[in-house]
């Protein structure tokens, strides 16, 4: 138990520069750029998929976290959001590292995750259009009560990042406690039954925001224990805190459970897929 805990803070302390950064960002938008400004800002929007495939391939989940906050404030697109998601690694790179994994398989994972996300990412923003507004930091301001407006940039940032990263530890610390009662043990038997349902059980224990749900999958698979598809059907849904970041700071609930939804059943079809064809 002693671990669980020291594991939950010190993946809390990662995101700490994340989230500092991010909410400088929004500070700025809100308060410094002017309505041309803005404009521009939203035609970048058109490559945000590429850009979030791109950044969500680099190790740990602390740009999906960033990713979830400039979604609530309507900075990225959704299809941003999902390429983050999608290709996020969170633990899975560090391990096949340490466990010395061919490096072209390595390369390979990473790489299909990244087409995935960028591709469906495309696909999502040419689907759905989210009614566009202006920066919207001022209504993280009044959710968390912080009267920014009375503070500067920097100090702002530091209240926003400090709440969230409270609501984060405790969050970390129970999903710690639950899976440490659960069993990692019990976790991975359930994937070892090779049927249709194990597509179902690892897109879920990917979406678990913890690094065990990638550590059990990527062990499980660098043992020949599950198939490939299986491995991505996790991996695809492992996008770390993202996910609960995205409940805490998005106040549409039903288009956060829309994602969760979308982000569940990619990994599923995609998994199945795979396997069907490799």
């Amino acid at each position: 138990m002693k671990d669980v805990l020291l594991d939950g803070l010190i993946d809390t302390l990662k995101l700490l520069p994340y989230l500092l950064i991010t909410f400088l960002i929004l500070e700025f938008l809100e308060h410094k750029l002017n309505k041309k400004n803005q404009k521009l800002l939203s035609k970048n929007k058109k490559i945000g998929p590429l850009i979030g495939g791109i950044l969500g391939a680099l190790p740990q989940c602390g740009f999906s976290t960033m990713a979830a906050n400039l979604f609530s404030a309507k900075i990225i697109t959704i299809g941003t959001l999902i390429a983050v998601f999608l290709s996020t690694s969170d633990e899975m790179l560090p391990i096949m590292l340490g466990e010395k994994a061919d490096i072209k398989l390595i390369l390979g994972i990473v790489g299909f995750k990244v087409l995935v996300g960028i591709i469906l990412g495309f696909i999502i923003d040419l689907i759905y259009k989210r009614k566009e507004k202006e920066t919207e930091i001022h209504e993280l301001c009044e959710h968390d009560h912080c009267h920014c407006k009375d503070k500067n940039i920097f100090v702002s940032s530091i209240i926003h990042t400090l709440k969230i990263t409270i609501f984060v530890l405790i969050a970390n610390l129970l999903i710690g406690i639950i899976i440490y009662k659960v069993g990692e043990d019990n976790l991975s038997n359930l994937l070892l039954n090779k049927n249709i349902l194990t597509y179902f059980i690892a897109s879920l224990i990917g979406l678990i925001p913890n690094c065990a749900g990638s550590v059990i999958i990527t062990e499980l698979y660098l043992s020949n224990l599950i198939t490939v598809g299986t491995l991505l059907s996790g991996l695809l849904t492992g996008s770390g805190l993202g996910i609960l970041l995205l409940f805490r700071t998005n106040k549409n609930l039903k288009e956060n459970v829309a994602i969760l939804s979308l982000i569940y059943f990619i990994g599923i079809i995609i998994g199945i897929i795979v396997d069907l064809f490799i």
